[in-house]
């Protein structure tokens, strides 16, 4: 069919309003900021990729082939309980408690690890499609992201996909770190950027987002890698924040913008 310059003209606009209607979508989000409530000491050389709380116990998965890992210390007194180290060329990620069973991503070897989550020794290792960035626990199922803007759901006992939600604006987000709030939600941590971003993971509508920007000093900022790392403190609307190489863990509330 040929095509002339009206063609042209006619489909350049349609376009345009389209990237506006989503832009537009965007904005109409309810937009969230962080009050911090409380510091705490965080390692320098943990490249945080994931934060899950259970009781008084603290989990953190760390990335970086040679340098992966799972820790848990205690809350109240920040002493290291157990840790575990990844064998190159495994490149550890997002990390949840599920039953007895602690479940570890990988990020492009395509391996779960299940371990067990007092002592974190390995039980098994399961394989899966994709690359493996953030994972949380919710309802019965794994919500897991991979980089995109969507999210799998998973089988917490054999790790098969069990269905998965693309998110209905922020399209060109890149979901990373998960938390499966209390209330139902999941907050995502959107990679690279200062941003979280709370889903109902029913209809992958974004619900709010956080601006997480100045939780560190411009000299502190400068010797450090992007926020990641979301926990929610149960029975509370406290949540810990951090990031790669971050100096400081954030206890934060998110309070209207």
């Amino acid at each position: 069919m040929k095509r002339t310059r009206r063609t042209w003209v006619g489909t350049a606009v349609i376009c345009l309003l389209a990237a506006a209607a989503c832009r537009n979508t965007d904005d109409a989000v309810p937009r969230l900021d962080i009050e911090v409530l409380a510091t705490h000491r965080h390692d320098l050389g943990a490249f945080t990729q994931g934060l899950e709380i259970d009781g008084e116990v603290l989990y953190e998965s760390t990335g970086m082939v040679g340098f992966s890992g799972v820790r848990t210390t205690d809350r109240a007194t920040g002493a290291e309980l157990a840790r575990v180290q990844l064998p190159p060329p495994f490149f550890g990620e997002g990390i949840t408690l599920a039953g007895n069973t602690l479940w570890q991503l990988t990020w492009k070897e395509g391996v779960a690890f299940a371990r067990d989550p007092r002592t974190l020794a390995e039980k098994r290792q399961v394989r899966y499609e994709g690359e493996g960035w953030g994972l949380c626990s919710r309802n019965g199922q794994l919500v897991m992201s991979d980089g995109s803007a969507g999210l799998t759901f998973r089988d917490p006992v054999t790790f098969a996909s069990t269905g998965s939600v693309a998110l209905t604006d922020h399209k060109d987000a890149r979901l990373n770190e998960l938390e499966c709030a209390e209330d139902g939600s999941v907050y995502a941590n959107s990679w690279p950027s200062d941003e979280i971003l709370r889903i109902d993971p029913e209809t992958g509508r974004v619900l709010a987002v956080v601006d997480a920007t100045g939780l560190l000093s411009p000299a502190e900022r400068a010797q450090t890698d992007v926020l990641n790392g979301i926990a929610q403190i149960p029975g509370t609307d406290h949540f810990l924040l951090t990031g790669k190489y971050w100096p400081t863990v954030f206890e934060v509330r998110f309070v209207p913008a």
